[in-house]
């Protein structure tokens, strides 16, 4: 297993809980990729428990949005896994800043392997938190996993379609996709000469004033005190530009409305994303013999980044999210 260097101070951009246990983690991915994670186990109480495992926004770390869902779902009596993907974080994988529909899926996965065996664990009652783009890799998960019992996607993106379709599917063209894959084709060849990887810039900064209002969104979580974090991608130097070209042709959720166990999507009615749950929904249920564990939650005056941190004004349905899981968890 790859020895990481995991900083032991808190550091999350929320305050800590005193009704919670933490402790820092490693374990392996099917691919020997040594994954970092905070586990957050409820200090009342003993005996096996079901648990979660929690990742996202994309670009984002276990120190921001994952690790307050982990650490409010332990308040609520779940033991919980916030982790860093692969190539990202304090986890381990190189080269840093890459995504991968597969190796990010398998990330999952891990997680699932490691909660298995932990001895406060019930094995039989494991699920999952996407957040942002890990709310379609945790249905993408939730579709090929069966030890998954039950799967949230919070403010959900379907990196696979933003990637193929641009925002709002504006450049759903076969000519837009091949001038993109000639652009990150031509890109390679400058990362092979230069012997490193570009990046490709994470939440603009400093803010335009004609920016549109989901950048303005971004901003206002990433890089402000709010939710700034220094090993997020997304707040400093992003993703590298060739970092999800695989996932332009190698859609997520082909196989959603096979999913036998319970799945929640959570949104907010304006977000620039919404469409994403929208469409999730409707595509897992039409026609499924499995549709009457899946549910579409849609929340009203929220946007994207609200479902991060509650945006100040709770936003967040825990109450929803705790009554989802102790249905389907038990």
């Amino acid at each position: 297993m790859e020895k990481l260097h995991l900083t032991q101070e808190w550091d999350k951009t929320f305050p800590q809980s005193a009704a919670v246990a933490h402790s820092k983690v490693t374990f392996c991915n099917r691919y020997g990729i040594t994954l970092a994670a905070d586990v957050y186990v409820p200090k009342d109480g003993q005996g096996k428990r079901a648990a979660i495992a929690v990742c996202g926004p994309f670009g984002a770390v276990k120190e921001q949005a994952a690790g307050l869902y982990a650490q409010t779902m332990a308040e609520r009596g779940f033991v919980t896994l916030a982790f860093d993907p692969s190539f990202t974080g304090e986890s381990g994988g190189a080269p840093r800043y890459m995504a991968s529909p597969d190796i990010n899926t398998e990330d999952f996965q891990a997680a699932v392997d490691y909660l298995s065996l932990r001895e406060d664990v019930d094995a039989d009652k494991i699920g999952l938190i996407g957040i942002c783009g890990w709310g379609g890799l945790a249905i993408n998960a939730a579709a090929l996993d069966t030890r998954v019992r039950a799967t949230v996607a919070a403010t959900m993106y379907d990196m696979a379609r933003v990637n193929a379709k641009g925002y709002f599917d504006a450049e759903d063209s076969a000519d837009a996709r091949y001038a993109r894959k000639q652009a990150l084709n031509a890109q390679r060849l400058e990362d092979c000469k230069n012997g490193a990887y570009a990046l490709g810039g994470g939440v603009v900064d400093p803010l335009p004033e004609d920016a549109p209002f989901f950048v303005k969104d971004y901003y206002d979580y990433y890089k402000t005190p709010r939710g700034y974090h220094p090993r997020s991608l997304n707040s400093n130097g992003g993703w590298n530009v060739t970092g999800c070209m695989s996932f332009l042709n190698q859609p997520i959720l082909q196989y959603s409305r096979e999913i036998r166990s319970a799945v929640l999507l959570v949104h907010g009615e304006k977000a620039h994303s919404c469409y994403f749950s929208r469409d999730a929904y409707a595509a897992m249920v039409e026609g499924s013999p499995y549709a009457d564990n899946k549910e579409l939650l849609l929340l009203p005056d929220t946007v994207h980044t609200d479902l991060y941190d509650g945006g100040g004004k709770n936003a967040i349905p825990f109450d929803k999210l705790t009554e989802f899981f102790r249905t389907y968890l038990g």
